[in-house]
Parts: C-alpha cells; sequence; structure tokens
C-alpha cells in the first residue's frame, strides 16, 4: 500500500507541473540535477527562471492562466537548438491543462498519454 501512495502521490504533484508547459519527469534534469521546478522554487540548477517569479507575482498557477499569455517573453523562449515548435508545444500544453486542470494532466502525463514528441521513441 505504501508503495502504491508514493505513485498516486507522483501522479498528482504539483510541483511536477512547470509554470511554462512542461512536466518535470520529461526533462533530461529531472532527478539528476533537480528535484521538479516546483521544489526548486523557481531556482533550478542553471539560475533563476522568470516563468516561475511571474505566475507568482500575477498569483496564477500556470502561464495557461494569465491573461497576458501568450506574452512576448513567453514566445521568446525555447532552446534555438530544438527550434521555436517548443514553444507552441508548450502553449499547447497549457491549454490543454487550463482545460483539463492540472491534476487530470499530471495523471495523463504519468500515465504516458500525451507525451512530449521530444521524448517519444
Amino acid at each position: 500500500m505504501e508503495n502504491e501512495d508514493l505513485v498516486v502521490q507522483e501522479k498528482t504533484d504539483l510541483n511536477l507541473a512547470t509554470p511554462c508547459g512542461g512536466y518535470c519527469s520529461e526533462c533530461q534534469y529531472y532527478k539528476k540535477t533537480c528535484p521538479g521546478c516546483g521544489y526548486v522554487k523557481g531556482k533550478p540548477f542553471w539560475g533563476e527562471c522568470r516563468f516561475y517569479s511571474c505566475v507568482r507575482e500575477k498569483n496564477v498557477e500556470h502561464c495557461g492562466l494569465c491573461p497576458e499569455f501568450p506574452c512576448n517573453y513567453f514566445l521568446s523562449i525555447y532552446d534555438p537548438n530544438e527550434g521555436a515548435w517548443r514553444v507552441f508545444y508548450r502553449a499547447g500544453q497549457l491549454a490543454y491543462r487550463k482545460k483539463i486542470g492540472t491534476k487530470a494532466w499530471l495523471e495523463e502525463k504519468m500515465a504516458g498519454k500525451n507525451r512530449d514528441p521530444k521524448h517519444q521513441k
């Protein structure tokens, strides 16, 4: 029963749902150098996350709930090695998360549904 409780907790762990539209378990740094975006409170190993501080200032759970979404900053942040499509992927994830709720979104992610195409084999 204890193991089941841990699985359920991770499925609905809001700290793994990033403000910018990512899911920590799909990140290459998760559990290696980062315990999850919510756990580091916007201060990952690489510096300070402006998305995290912005959603806190605006008192919203994630960028998709902000009335200014998608702002110029959101649209300009992506890894140039991956291309601008990452912005649209994150925006889509945030719109979907807004529609179904973060808990349901996390459960889908944990179940392997709605996977990031970057990580599909």
